[in-house]
C-alpha cells in the first residue's frame, strides 16, 4: 500500500515500499527474468531497425525519386506512434514476441533511416568525386569505404534517437503481450494496484538507458566526433 498525497487519494509508493518490491523482486528472480527478456527483444529489434534503416537512408540519398516518393510516406510514419500498429501487429503475429520486436522495430526503423539520409546527404560531392578518382569506385565499396563512415556523426546521433524511442515501443507492446517483461510487469502491477512494483519498473527502465546512453552510444559519438574532428 502506498501514502496518499493531493485530495484526489492519487497513490504513491514510499521509499521503503519501492526498495522492498526491488529486493523481492531480484530475490525471486522475477525482475531478473523479465530484464533479461525485454534486453534480448530490445536488442533483437534494434539491430534490425538499424540494418533497414541505414538501408533506406542510402536509398533516399542515392535515389531522387526513391527519396521524393517514400522517403515522404517515412516522414508520414514517423510521425505514427509505434504503438498505433499494435492492432495489425496482434491480427498478424498474435500475442508473443513478434508482435513486441514488430512494434520495436516500427519504432526506432524511421529515425534511423532520416539520421542516415541526412548523413550521407550531407557529404561533400568532392569527397565523393575524389574517393571515386583514388579507385573506390561506386556501389557498395563507395558506401562502406567512405559514405558510411562520413555519415558516422549523423549515424550515431540517429542510433541514440532510435534506442530511446525502441524503449518506448518495447514497453508500450509488452504492456499486453504474453511472458516475461518489463512491460508484462507494469501491467501486472497496475492490475494489482501494486504502485511499487510500477515504480520499480520505471526506475529500472531509466537506469538501464541513461547507462546505455551515456557508457556505450554518447561514448561512441564522443570517440566519432574527436576522430573527424567537429569540435575541438
Amino acid at each position: 500500500m502506498g501514502f496518499r498525497i493531493f485530495q484526489w487519494g492519487w497513490k504513491f509508493p514510499s521509499p521503503l515500499q519501492t526498495f522492498q518490491a526491488f529486493y523481492d523482486g531480484f530475490v525471486n528472480g522475477h525482475l531478473l527474468s523479465a530484464i533479461g527478456a525485454s534486453l534480448r527483444r530490445l536488442l533483437i529489434s534494434f539491430a534490425i531497425s538499424i540494418g533497414i534503416g541505414t538501408l533506406l537512408g542510402y536509398l533516399f540519398a542515392r535515389y531522387r525519386y526513391f527519396d521524393e516518393t517514400f522517403g515522404f510516406v517515412v516522414v508520414a510514419l514517423q510521425t505514427v506512434p509505434s504503438i498505433a500498429w499494435l492492432p495489425f501487429a496482434i491480427i498478424w503475429f498474435g500475442l508473443n514476441d513478434t508482435s513486441v520486436i514488430f512494434i520495436t522495430t516500427i519504432g526506432a526503423t524511421w529515425t534511423m533511416s532520416m539520421a542516415s539520409r541526412t548523413g550521407i546527404m550531407n557529404i561533400s560531392p568532392i569527397h565523393l568525386r575524389a574517393a571515386q578518382m583514388l579507385g573506390t569506385g561506386s556501389g557498395y565499396r563507395l558506401f562502406f569505404q567512405v559514405q558510411l563512415p562520413a555519415a558516422f556523426p549523423h549515424w550515431i546521433t540517429g542510433i541514440r534517437v532510435a534506442w530511446a524511442f525502441a524503449w518506448r515501443a518495447l514497453v508500450a507492446g509488452e504492456l499486453i503481450a504474453k511472458g516475461v517483461g518489463l512491460g508484462q510487469m507494469l501491467q501486472d502491477g497496475r492490475g494489482l494496484g501494486d504502485t511499487a512494483t510500477i515504480l520499480c519498473v520505471v526506475i529500472i527502465i531509466a537506469v538501464i538507458g541513461t547507462i546505455s546512453d551515456h557508457f556505450c552510444f554518447k561514448q561512441l559519438e564522443d570517440r566519432i566526433v574527436l576522430r573527424f574532428q567537429l569540435k575541438k
